[in-house]
């Protein structure tokens, strides 16, 4: 079996694959993750998730490698990392009382053959009316400066949402792992 390989340095997605009780690597990919003019964000998250993959093969000539990158929209703005408070309070005062569409994307690539599984996950969330102090607050207790969108659902975030629809709530966190296990077995891992 071909060793199992995630192209990320994100904690969160790292959390998520231990899920699946597998052993794995973990490369950083050092991928350029500019948008390009025009790119619509459903196809920045899936092309960056293979670009990840693609950064870290030549490392790990006989591995299945993982990437994932996610795109958090609402139109035409898009919602990033916001690193800084200042940012993700304006992030939040954004998305307030709006839907924001989560694009996560996935790619399995099997360096050994060349062959690659790519796929979008998008998930639709409600953020509630929120108040200024609210913001503050949540902002005091979580901290949520490296996740897109300035709110971890599977944190306190989740008290800023009315609603989550998608087929995958582990997309939203950033790895969709229904769709992964399905690329796996595809590959012949078995899963369980």
């Amino acid at each position: 079996m071909p060793t199992l390989v995630l192209a990320s340095t994100s904690l969160y997605r790292r959390e998520l694959l231990a899920r699946l009780l597998v052993r794995f690597d973990v490369a950083d990919p050092q991928a350029d993750e500019s948008v390009l003019p025009e790119e619509p964000p459903s196809a920045t998250a899936e092309r960056l998730a293979v670009a990840k993959a693609m950064a870290v093969a030549s490392r790990f000539p006989d591995a299945l490698i993982i990437g994932s990158d996610q795109v958090a929209f609402v139109a035409n703005q898009r919602f990033g990392k916001p690193l800084v408070r200042e940012r993700a309070i304006e992030q939040l005062r954004l998305m307030s009382g709006r839907t924001v569409t989560f694009h996560t994307g996935l790619c399995l690539l099997n360096s050994a053959t060349g062959r690659s599984q790519v796929c979008g996950v998008p998930t639709e969330v409600a953020f509630r009316q929120l108040s200024d102090e609210e913001i503050e607050r949540y902002l005091d207790k979580e901290q949520p400066y490296h996740c897109a969108g300035s709110a971890k659902s599977e944190g306190l975030g989740i008290s800023l949402l009315s609603s989550i629809r998608g087929d995958d709530p582990n997309a939203l966190i950033g790895l969709p792992l229904i769709a992964l296990c399905r690329m796996l077995r595809a590959e012949g891992m078995q899963v369980p």
